[in-house]
């Protein structure tokens, strides 16, 4: 995230400050703004996309080659968790769909993001968004989960179904 410098709601040089047992990037006028940066997580959801048997993995156009994850989103304002990701299938592959099973709940730390993750059922043509370059299709036993992020997902939805693949790390 980028740092910021002035409060948003009255322009003042922000400090940094212990407040709450946690560093925080706070206003310095307490009484009369009282604006603190809570750093909250933001939601995500995810979907483990399964299409014409396969599941399918997308690269994102700001990852480098051979990077492939699931169909991700941020949950917007006033939707449920279900309706995000179906938006999302919707949005990012053109397909329609419908929720199979809740997967889990995810932290992504490096991020600050809390993923909330779905095994999707889709039908339809798959016709790519702006927002991603490529996909590839592969079966549940095929995919090898990451160790991060949605990877973590993967590893437990797998794990339902009696496969257990080695956890691999992506290079930055």
């Amino acid at each position: 995230m980028a740092k910021m410098n002035f409060c948003p709601q009255c322009g003042k040089d922000l400090i940094t400050k212990v407040k709450d047992d946690r560093e925080r990037i706070l206003c310095p006028d307490e009484k009369d703004c009282g604006f603190v940066h809570w750093n909250t997580p933001t939601p995500v959801v995810a979907a483990i996309v399964e299409h014409e048997g396969d599941i399918i993995l997308a690269r994102n156009v700001a990852w480098p080659e051979g990077w492939f994850a699931l169909i991700t989103g941020f949950l917007e304002a006033g939707e449920t968790p279900e309706e995000g990701i179906l938006r999302e299938v919707k949005e990012e592959l053109n397909l329609d769909a419908e929720i199979v099973e809740f997967v889990g709940l995810y932290e992504f730390h490096r991020m600050n993001q809390l993923i909330i993750a779905y095994h999707i059922r889709a039908t339809g043509v798959i016709q790519l968004s702006e927002e991603l370059l490529e996909f590839q299709r592969k079966k549940d036993h095929e995919i090898l989960p990451w160790a991060a992020g949605t990877g973590k997902a993967v590893k437990d939805w797998q794990a339902k179904r009696g496969i257990f693949n080695e956890v691999i790390e992506f290079k930055r």
